[in-house]
């Protein structure tokens, strides 16, 4: 027998990122209006959980990731009653809704911090990290984990202030029991609203060092996000023990709540540290990003030695997720060269392995990153880095400026790409390639990404073995083969990665085929003959047959 699993293990996940999903009044900004305006064609692609980036109040410096009032909502991306109708909406059509919550910082901005900074004896500046220098030098040598110091000089009280991120996102002080009850009141209101989960911004970050100790020396410049960089191993400003604690009492909060709520973490971290944040029994985060995906080649073995290893790692009762984006790292199809036939193939991949996937916006039509220069940057980590050369970023594989990963929804082929009308300014420019590449053209197009994308979450909407079952590698010479069990249904999932052909014939007994990318033929020897770049589903008649 199959454990029952909860909705959350079984889910699939589409990310929105709201400046640049829909604009609904033509104002150049994405906004809740026009997300609600797409909750049908979510729907009817089959994704069943949405993820929204941050739309709270900020001041916009890094696009809503500068949290200035967690229960307020920032103007151009619509009001209160908007968020409260797209949460209603979404439950209407039977789908999940998470919203981005930043527990590690908030703007400068926000009223905690312009009090915490007023005075010494403020009640709330232990809200924050503050400490006194050595002479006019920093506290410790800890960066920022994207390079400088992260400690940031404040005159008018002779303290400096901590930020894991940019000088304009301070700290919060999680040793301060007030912070952690502050933000459990955020998580409960938003729970109260009925939304079905969070994820979590960079949540390895929320403790630090309580001796504030300095990070030992490395050798190591460029930052694997993991282990350190800028010379310096990140060894007391991130994961700290404490940190898995903390999830554990966020999951008894959430779990306070019926039906089922979700916690999503991002996290980097080496796998023992991962294990601590997901808990012995899966009762701290329900589910942690896991990064291996976005380095990936896309060929056989780096795709097995992940499936293994994911396997190895998270077996029941925990959930893998398999991600290729977000709005922080190059879209997936620049990675891949804009090959279309590799792009299908990922997605056979990504919706048929045992794991959570979660889509960003724009790849289910082959979206692909738009060449922007730091010099002229709108993200502010792209504007920080605008004295190195674009050539030196490439050499050095350093992706700073992200307005490439967050241009407009390619909707139709009409000015704009759809995303707002023709005499409207975007936010930020729209990929020159939106006349193929739209939404608009793919449904009408046989064959299409978009089509593909679509069948496959539908497949998997009604498959359990897809969906719950258990995951079983076979291992084949040139193929990525692998089962998907439930009981007395079993899929096996072929796919062929390769400039050749490729023959499987481990199983003589093949029942339909229900889904196929590429092309693939009858063998003499009763195999199946999978052509280059080609993929298939197919039912086991030995197994169905009893």
């Amino acid at each position: 027998m199959v454990a029952k699993k909860e909705w959350w293990q079984k889910t699939t996940i589409y990310q929105i990122y709201p400046r640049s999903y829909k604009d609904s009044n033509n104002d150049g900004i994405g906004d809740i209006q026009g997300i609600i305006s797409k909750l049908d064609y979510i729907q009817e692609v089959g994704f069943e959980t949405i993820w929204i980036s941050p739309f709270f109040s900020s001041p916009q410096k890094d696009w809503g990731y500068d949290v200035s009032d967690y229960l307020g909502i920032a103007p151009e991306y619509g009001t209160l009653s908007d968020v409260e109708e797209l949460i209603q909406e979404v439950h209407l059509r039977g789908m999940k809704i998470l919203f981005d919550l930043v527990l590690n910082h908030t703007s400068d901005q926000h009223p905690w911090f312009q009090e915490s900074r007023s005075s010494i004896n403020n009640p709330k500046r232990d809200w924050y990290i503050w400490r006194d220098g050595r002479g006019k030098k920093p506290p410790n040598n800890w960066k920022s984990i994207i390079g400088g110091s992260g400690w940031n000089y404040d005159p008018h009280t002779d303290q400096w202030y901590y930020t894991s991120f940019l000088p304009f996102q301070p700290d919060l002080n999680y040793r301060n029991p007030a912070v952690v009850d502050g933000m459990f009141d955020v998580a409960r209101y938003w729970l109260d609203k009925g939304i079905d989960g969070f994820r979590l911004d960079i949540f390895h970050s929320l403790y630090k060092d309580k001796n504030f100790r300095n990070n030992p020396l490395s050798i190591q410049l460029i930052p694997d996000a993991y282990s350190g960089g800028f010379f310096q191993k990140w060894q007391y400003n991130l994961n700290q023990p404490e940190t898995a604690q903390f999830a554990k009492d966020l999951r008894i909060l959430i779990d306070s709540y019926s039906p089922k709520r979700l916690l999503l973490g991002e996290i980097y971290a080496d796998v023992n540290t991962t294990a601590e944040y997901l808990g012995p029994e899966n009762d701290r985060l329900n589910l942690v990003f896991l990064w291996e995906l976005k380095n990936v080649q896309p060929n056989l073995e780096d795709l097995m030695k992940i499936v293994k290893e994911f396997e190895k790692r998270y077996p029941e009762p925990f959930t893998p997720v398999y991600v290729f984006g977000n709005h922080d790292s190059k879209r997936l199809m620049t990675r891949i060269s804009d090959d279309e036939r590799i792009a299908a193939l990922l997605a056979l991949f990504q919706f048929t392995t045992r794991g959570v996937p979660v889509t960003y916006y724009g790849e289910e039509i082959g979206m692909s990153e738009v060449t922007l220069p730091a010099a002229t940057a709108k993200d502010p980590l792209g504007r920080r880095f605008k004295f190195i050369p674009d050539i030196l970023l490439k050499w050095l594989n350093l992706y700073v400026n992200r307005d490439g990963c967050r241009t407009p929804m390619q909707w139709d082929s009409t000015e704009n790409a759809g995303f707002c009308d023709a005499e409207s300014h975007p936010w930020l420019p729209v990929n020159e390639n939106y006349s193929k590449i739209n939404v608009a053209s793919e449904k009408k197009e046989k064959g299409s990404l978009l089509r593909i994308y679509q069948q496959l979450l539908h497949l998997r909407k009604d498959s359990k073995a897809l969906h719950s079952g258990r995951l079983k590698l076979a291992e084949v010479e040139h193929l990525l083969a692998y089962r998907r069990i439930h009981d007395q249904e079993i899929l096996l999932i072929l796919i062929n990665f390769d400039s050749r052909e490729v023959e499987y014939q481990e199983s003589l007994n093949f029942g339909e085929v229900i889904f196929e990318i590429g092309e693939f033929r009858r063998s003499a020897k009763g195999g199946i003959i999978i052509s280059p770049f080609s993929g298939l589903i197919i039912t086991e008649k030995s197994i169905l047959n009893g």
